[in-house]
């Protein structure tokens, strides 16, 4: 349960504290918004594919699982208000260095696979409904240069799209909300699909099947863990975290299993799992009068939003490993007139590139469900650690079993027990060799510059 917190310390003089200009209701919204995107968009077939017409059984497991690990996070944010998220608390709770570089690289890297899979998804069969003469591969990388245009030219203008463009993905998932309506009042679909499995497999090929689509499913629930990072801008932020990360995966969660039941009582599993754009699919089959370059039009608009997400955050993580000295102090370089991180902005999306021409949706969303998974192990075990760090103020305090159940979750998830392609393993691990080359590059230039007496 929440409780009211003591007053947090003033900050020091020299270091003005952030204007805390967030109140529960709008911190609810930035929740929900951030979750919403290109998970449900573009991987709903995909999870299809794997599991069958009980499509909605892998999100209610990842449901789930955000709610357990939802837990630690309001947990932690609670024990500790400032932004910097699951590498704050890694650092407090195991206090090794290179392990919270390892953990804020990952969160890093799974906003650019997430990105990869956004442009993807931008450039199949959404886009399909206008124009299908550029290669689909092409669009992507254009669709990457041109969030990284939009990052350079200033976080006033990124983030004033990124209000409306949530609008308009909210209004996309009620068009499906109303479609399924339209169809359980009409008695239309096939409510026999939804308990039926991939195959009709039993015993263990049914459990990796299971565990297989919720790993991929789960790609639609990550973002809660970035409002954790507005700590030091929210009011009383141990009353408010609470309740607006569990209202806000609650939500969330309840339209994704909607979501998922609609599209399996509508639409054929197979289909969906051919179409890159799955949603369209259910449009099509609803029996309801709704254009469908329309709804096309919303999913472009739908995806955009969450790789600009995306690409802002991983860009200013980039930065802010170069101000802490764990990346090349080149990183932390800012363009002059718009005063926007460039080098990290270049670095990010030349990295969202060479995603984007390497792999596919399922590939990408798998990935950033993997990165994470194994993110959320760690902040599980963290919340357990940091049990013998008691801090001055009341906060909330999950059960035991939370965490626990949280930790174990996500490691299953994130085994190959969930029955991922190997790509998966191979792309996230070479990222991580990127990000322990520059970690190696950044030691030697400072190791260097002691030893000259030069500033590190």
């Amino acid at each position: 349960m929440t409780t009211s917190p003591t007053p947090e310390p003033t900050a020091p003089a020299a270091q003005p504290a952030l204007k805390r200009a967030i109140g529960p209701r709008l911190l609810i919204l930035f929740v929900i918004g951030d979750i919403l995107g290109t998970g449900i968009y573009a991987t709903t077939g995909k999870v299809a594919g794997k599991v069958g017409g009980a499509l909605w059984l892998p999100f209610l497991i990842g449901f789930v699982v955000a709610l357990l690990t939802a837990a630690s996070y309001v947990e932690l944010v609670g024990k500790y208000p400032r932004a910097a998220g699951a590498a704050l608390y890694t650092q407090k709770a195991f206090k090794v260095p290179f392990l919270t570089f390892v953990i804020a690289f990952m969160v890093m890297c799974s906003g650019l696979s997430s990105a990869g899979a956004a442009a993807r998804a931008f450039s199949g069969d959404y886009l399909a409904e206008f124009t299908d003469a550029v290669p689909p591969t092409l669009i992507a990388v254009l669709f990457i240069l041109a969030l990284a245009a939009v990052n350079l030219r200033g976080v006033a203008e990124s983030v004033k799209a990124n209000v409306v463009l949530t609008l308009v993905e909210v209004s996309g998932l009620a068009v499906i909300l109303a479609i399924g309506a339209y169809a359980v009042m009409t008695g239309g679909g096939e409510p026999s699909r939804l308990t039926q499995f991939e195959g009709g497999g039993t015993g263990y090929a049914l459990i990796t099947g299971v565990l297989g689509a919720t790993a991929l499913g789960f790609f639609a629930f990550v973002g809660f863990e970035d409002s954790v990072n507005m700590a030091e801008e929210t009011e009383d932020p141990a009353r408010t975290f609470p309740r607006a990360i569990f209202i806000g995966v609650g939500v969330t969660g309840a339209v994704y299993v909607l979501v998922a039941l609609i599209s399996s009582l509508l639409v054929a599993p197979g289909t969906l799992e051919r179409s890159s754009g799955p949603l369209l699919e259910v449009v099509k089959a609803g029996g309801v009068d709704f254009p469908p370059e329309l709804f096309a039009l919303i999913a472009l608009f739908a995806v955009t939003n969450s790789a600009l997400i995306n690409i802002m955050m991983a860009s200013r993580l980039c930065y802010g490993m170069a101000n802490e000295r764990i990346l090349p102090p080149a990183m932390g370089r800012v363009l002059a007139g718009r005063r926007t991180p460039w080098v990290g902005i270049v670095f990010v999306t030349l990295l969202a590139v060479g995603l984007v021409c390497t792999g596919e949706i399922e590939g990408l969303g798998d990935t950033t469900s993997f990165l994470l998974l194994c993110v959320f192990a760690m902040v599980n075990i963290a919340v357990l650690v940091l049990r013998k760090d008691p801090v001055g103020h009341r906060h909330f305090r999950a059960p035991t079993a939370l965490p626990v159940l949280g930790a174990v979750a996500s490691l299953v998830l994130a085994s190959p027990l969930a029955d991922r392609d190997a790509d998966v393993y191979i792309r996230a691990g070479v990222l991580l060799l990127i990000g322990i080359g520059l970690w190696v590059v950044n030691k030697a230039v400072l190791a260097a510059r002691e030893r000259n007496g030069s500033p590190a």
